[in-house]
């Protein structure tokens, strides 16, 4: 292929952008596996995500995706017929639900529009009516990358705790660990699923778990056919530093690195860089005229914004002339949103210019495809980020 000069502005909601201390962590030798060293690496790695989680609790990392994740989160804690509630917030929660029913599990799908997140109160309804206590989990999506909407989980923890219910409450953090605040012990999350290749700034191949007592102790009942995706095994082999099979090796160095990256940092000012980068994305989207997918601000994602096209224009289009002309990669619309919206992604890695370079490719694409727009995004994107009241990292202001 012809030479692009450059960098590429890889903008989609994931995998993101991997830092060059990362790739560079990643460069070297694969050790034994087996031995001293890569037990020492195991044991560091577990102590800090479990910062990242706030939790004190179990931990496990699966060489897999996301999608490994999710079974087995499902395969350890259920058995065959046993109850899922779920709800339609996107094409995430969709795709676990089918996992799910393909498990042979009993899935109750509360529909959505896709335009709106979880709702506490209907959820804490539909809960008091299973008096028998039929619901064995709760599962959701907290930040559906498919719409740009991040679910309300302490209300949704409220919802459970008022509704008096026991069900088990399973979390998809895929796109929400180490970009927005998550507490998976205050909001007594029992398994929560994630993976690498997002705000851990990690290329894909990790699959992470947060695991509570109560979840470990569901465990033991559960009668889903497993082996690769055994607790038992990863959690056991891991207390000594190991694994059950051979591990990611040089992915578990990369994850070091990016741990160490989150603590130097510091959580609280990765989140207040998140939610700027959203805040500016949106101001881009309202003054160009277009319309954000989420109805409802309280649910707005500092990962990413999705944002509907104007009739008669196609976002996949749209997203080519940005690629070729500028070498912006933008997410495409998945599911019941496919050809309807463009995603811009803005996590992980990422600062003001690089998020300023973005906008203004969003910009000029919209200008040379001829959708109907205002100019002056990129401005408005800059006046949020330059605000002297704008959140940002409290280590680097002036002293």
């Amino acid at each position: 292929m012809k030479h692009r000069p450059g960098r590429h502005f890889l903008q989609i909601p994931g995998p993101t952008n991997v830092p060059d201390r990362v790739l560079r962590a990643m460069d070297r030798p694969t050790i034994d596996h087996r031995g001293p060293e890569f037990a020492s690496l195991t044991k560091e790695i577990l102590e800090a995500c479990r910062a990242v989680f706030r939790t004190s609790g179990a931990i496990a990392i699966f060489p897999s995706s996301g999608t490994g994740a999710w079974e087995a989160c499902l395969v350890n804690t259920l058995s065959p017929g046993d109850k899922v509630l779920m709800h339609e917030t996107g094409q995430f929660a969709t795709l676990w639900r089918t996992m799910a029913e393909r498990l042979q599990l009993e899935v109750e799908f509360l529909p959505g529009d896709w335009r709106h997140g979880v709702d506490p109160a209907e959820l804490e309804a539909r809960l008091r009516e299973d008096r028998q206590h039929a619901i064995r989990a709760v599962a959701i999506v907290h930040n559906e990358t498919s719409t740009g909407i991040t679910n309300r989980l302490a209300e949704v923890r409220r919802a459970l705790d008022h509704a008096g219910h026991p069900a088990l409450f399973f979390v998809d953090a895929v796109s929400s660990l180490g970009c927005m605040p998550y507490e998976h012990d205050a909001w007594e999350i029992d398994v929560t699923v994630t993976g690498s290749q997002k705000g851990l700034m990690l290329p894909p191949g990790l699959g992470l778990h947060a695991i509570s007592k109560k979840a470990l102790a569901a465990a033991k009942s559960s009668r889903m056919p497993k082996s690769y995706w055994s607790w038992d095994e990863i959690l056991g082999s891991n207390r000594d530093g190991f694994f059950p099979y051979t591990p990611a090796t040089n992915l578990l160095y990369g994850l070091r690195e990016a741990l160490a990256m989150l603590s130097e940092e510091g959580l609280e000012a990765v989140f207040a860089r998140h939610a700027r980068h959203g805040e500016a994305a949106r101001a881009a989207v309202r003054r160009w005229g277009l319309e954000l997918l989420p109805l409802d601000s309280r649910e707005y994602s500092n990962s990413v914004t999705t944002v509907l096209m104007p009739p008669g224009h196609d976002p996949d289009a749209f997203r080519a002339l940005t690629f070729d002309r500028y070498d912006l990669s933008l997410g495409m619309g998945l599911g019941k949103v496919k050809g309807k919206v463009f995603r811009i992604g803005h996590l992980g890695d990422f600062n003001d210019l690089m998020l300023m370079g973005s906008l203004a490719g969003v910009e000029l694409g919209l200008r040379l495809a001829g959708v109907p727009h205002h100019a002056g995004g990129v401005q408005a994107a800059m006046d949020v980020c330059s605000a002297r009241d704008a959140v940002v990292n409290p280590r680097l202001q002036p002293v």
